[in-house]
C-alpha cells in the first residue's frame, strides 16, 4: 500500500489542533476524513475549503471506514460509544500528537516549538511569518489562523541553510484518553520557546505545580545544541529551568527594568502608550524600532522571542524587524468583526484573568477615554470550574460595562456574586438572545459617542456577530 492510499480517520477534528493536522495530512497525499460535534469558524470553513470530509457526531458508522489509523483527539473519553466499541474491535487507535510526530515532523530536520500559558497562536504566526518573509519556507501547525500566511498548517520545503523548519505550537494539555502526557513530549523540538507560564486546565492538573512538571519533562528531551527562549522574570518557567536544564537559554525582558545585575541577552522597550511602537535590544545595543498593528507589551515580547528565535538560525534582527512590521495579526486576537462610525465590535481568545486584562489594558490604551463593553464567555473547563473566581475584578478593570454569558447547567460557582464585586454596569446572562439584547441597550446608553465591544470566549459566539449590530 503507497502512502497515497492510506487513510485516517480524525475524531474530534473540528479543533484548531486536529484540524490543522487534517490540513498537513492531505498535503502528504494521505486520504483523510473526520468526525466531531457541531464545527464553527474558523476551523469550519478550513476544513470546507481543503474539501476533507466531515460528518457531525460519534457515530458508530465511522467504524465501518476501516481506515488504516483512528486519530484521536483529547475530546473523546472512556465510556462514549465509539471509544468503547474501537477498544472492543482492536481497531488503530493513535493519538494526534503522536500521529503529527510519526508522520510529519519525522522529515524534519529543525522544529520550533512555542509552549506557554498565553500567547503561543500569536508568537508561532510571528516566526512562521518572519521564516517565511526570509525566504525559509516553514513549515508550521498554529493553533489560529493568520491570513497573511495562507494557511494554518502546511508541511513546507527548504530553507537556504539546507535545513526544514517546522514552527510547532506546543500545547501542554494531554494527548488522548490513553495518554495523559502533555502533547508537547511528542514534538521533541530543536529549539523551543517558553513564553511564560501560570495555572490553567484545572480539568487536567492539580495545581501550577504541575503544570511546572510536565514543563521540566520538554525540558528534560530538548538537545543541548538546540536553544530555549524565556522571559526572564518568570518566577514559575525560572523554578523549571532550575529543576535541570541541558540546553542554551536566551532570555528576554524590558530593556527600562535591565540592570547589570539582572540583564537579558534581548530586550524590548515600549514607545507609545498602546504598544504599537517599540525597540528591539539585543545585549543592551539598539537594533530598530519596530511600528506595527498589534496591541499591548505582551506582544511585544512574544515578538521579541520570535526575533530571538530568528537570529539564532541565521536571520538578522532588522530582517524580523521588517517582517513584523508587515505583520497583520491573527484571527480572534483583537479580531474587528464590525465597524461603523456608532461601534466597533472585537473578537478575542481571552479566557485567563491574564489574558483578559492584557487584551482589555491594549485596547484601552488605543481608545483612550472611549467606552470599553466587555463580554466574558464562561467556556473553558477551567473557567466552568471557578478555579479564577477572585481573579476578575482586577482583570475587568478597564471595561466601563461588563457582561458574562454562561451555560447555567455547567457552571458550579457563583458568577453573579463575582459580577457584584465588580461594581459595573452590565450583567450575568445564560441565554445569548437575552445578552444580544442587554447589550445592545447598553451601546444604546452611549448615544454620542464611539463605542468599543470587546468579546472574549475561546468558543463559539457567532450567533452574537450576527445579531448584535
Amino acid at each position: 500500500m503507497t502512502k497515497k492510499d492510506k487513510h485516517i480517520h480524525i475524531l474530534g477534528i473540528g479543533g484548531t489542533f486536529m484540524g490543522n493536522l487534517s490540513l498537513l495530512a492531505k498535503e502528504r497525499g494521505y486520504h483523510v476524513t473526520g468526525s466531531d460535534g457541531p464545527l464553527y469558524p474558523p476551523m469550519s470553513d478550513v476544513l470546507h475549503n481543503a474539501n476533507i470530509a466531515v460528518s457531525q457526531g460519534y457515530g458508530l458508522e465511522a467504524l465501518a471506514l476501516n481506515p488504516d489509523y483512528f486519530v484521536i483527539g483529547n475530546a473523546l473519553t472512556r465510556g462514549m460509544p465509539i471509544v468503547e466499541a474501537l477498544l472492543n474491535q482492536r481497531k488503530p487507535l493513535i493519538s494526534g500528537p503522536q500521529w503529527l510526530s510519526d508522520h510529519i515532523l519525522a522529515h524534519k530536520t529543525r522544529v520550533i516549538g512555542v509552549a506557554g500559558t498565553h500567547g503561543k497562536t500569536t508568537t508561532s504566526s510571528l516566526l512562521a511569518w518572519i521564516l517565511s518573509e526570509s525566504g525559509y519556507q516553514p513549515g508550521f501547525l498554529i493553533g489560529g489562523v493568520s491570513p497573511q500566511l495562507g494557511a494554518s498548517a502546511r508541511f513546507g520545503g527548504t530553507a537556504p541553510d539546507g535545513e526544514t523548519y517546522f514552527v510547532l505550537e506546543c500545547d501542554e494539555y494531554d494527548s488522548a484518553f490513553f495518554d495523559k502526557r502533555s502533547k508537547f513530549v511528542h514534538y521533541r523540538p530543536h529549539i523551543t520557546v517558553l513564553n511564560n507560564l501560570e495555572f490553567d486546565h484545572a480539568d487536567i492538573f492539580a495545581d501550577l505545580s504541575a503544570i511546572e512538571q510536565q514543563f521540566h519533562h520538554l525540558v528534560r528531551i530538548l538537545p543541548n545544541q538546540g536553544l530555549i527562549v524565556a522571559p526572564k522574570k518568570d518566577v514559575a518557567l525560572q523554578r523549571v529551568l532550575a529543576k535541570g536544564c541541558w540546553t542554551p537559554v536566551s532570555t528576554v525582558a524590558q530593556q527600562d527594568e535591565q540592570t547589570q545585575a539582572n540583564f537579558s541577552d534581548w530586550g524590548y522597550k515600549n514607545m507609545s502608550s498602546d504598544g504599537h511602537t517599540w525597540q528591539v535590544y539585543h545585549k543592551g545595543e539598539l537594533w530598530g524600532t519596530v511600528e506595527w498593528g498589534l496591541l499591548g507589551e505582551h506582544n511585544q515580547q512574544n515578538a521579541l522571542a520570535a526575533i530571538a528565535v530568528a537570529s539564532h538560525i541565521g536571520i538578522s534582527p532588522l530582517q524580523g524587524i521588517a517582517a513584523l512590521q508587515r505583520f497583520q495579526g491573527v484571527k480572534r486576537r483583537l479580531e474587528v468583526r464590525h465597524s461603523n462610525t456608532n461601534v466597533t465590535v472585537y473578537d478575542d481568545f481571552a479566557h485567563h484573568p491574564t489574558a483578559i486584562k492584557k487584551t482589555l489594558g491594549g485596547l484601552r490604551a488605543k481608545v483612550g477615554n472611549a467606552p470599553i463593553i466587555a463580554i466574558v464567555d464562561i467556556r473553558s473547563n477551567t473557567m466552568k470550574k471557578g478555579t479564577h473566581q477572585g481573579h476578575f475584578n482586577a482583570a475587568l478593570q478597564a471595561a466601563d460595562a461588563v457582561f458574562f454569558y454562561q451555560d447555567k447547567t455547567t457552571v458550579v460557582w457563583d458568577v453573579n456574586a463575582e459580577f457584584q464585586q465588580l461594581n459595573k454596569p452590565g450583567g450575568v446572562y445564560h441565554n445569548i438572545a437575552e445578552l444580544i439584547q442587554a447589550t445592545q441597550q447598553m451601546m444604546h446608553s452611549y448615544p454620542e459617542t464611539q463605542k468599543h465591544l470587546l468579546v472574549m470566549s475561546n468558543g463559539n459566539l457567532e450567533f452574537l456577530y450576527q445579531n448584535i449590530c
